[in-house]
């Protein structure tokens, strides 16, 4: 086989396995699902300075839950659009939110949008 076309062969097969992995890697899954971190965070407190929020394999979705959610700690869902061309949407629970009023932070999924999901982690402040 010629150099060109070796080239030509590994760029193409290249070109066509990265989608698959990064589409693979939004989604993969999470031991915690649904359970609050077992112990809660000493520096941060939900109630009196609200949350912040990680989002795997993030590609412009924001999540913010103000502490008045928190404090009413009432089922509730919010879109992660943010600036990414596509929505999800997570939804926190009562339980959810009794978890982070006791300072605990909380991973959730997000639902599927463009073949896709994430992981959101809910954290106090």
């Amino acid at each position: 086989m010629k150099r060109k076309t070796f080239i030509q062969r590994s760029l193409g097969g290249l070109l066509l396995t990265l989608p698959v992995y990064s589409l693979s890697s939004c989604s993969s899954p999470d031991t915690n699902e649904g359970n609050p971190d077992p112990s809660p965070d000493p520096q941060g407190n939900c109630l009196d300075n609200g949350t912040h929020s990680t989002i795997a394999a993030n590609h412009g979705h924001f999540l913010s839950v103000p502490k008045a959610d928190v404090m009413l700690g009432t089922e509730k869902s919010y879109s992660i659009k943010g600036t990414s061309p596509h929505n999800h949407n997570v939804t926190l629970t009562a339980n959810d939110f009794g978890s982070l009023q006791s300072n605990h932070s909380i991973t959730i999924t997000s639902t599927s949008g463009d073949g896709h999901t994430h992981r959101v982690t809910v954290s106090c402040a």
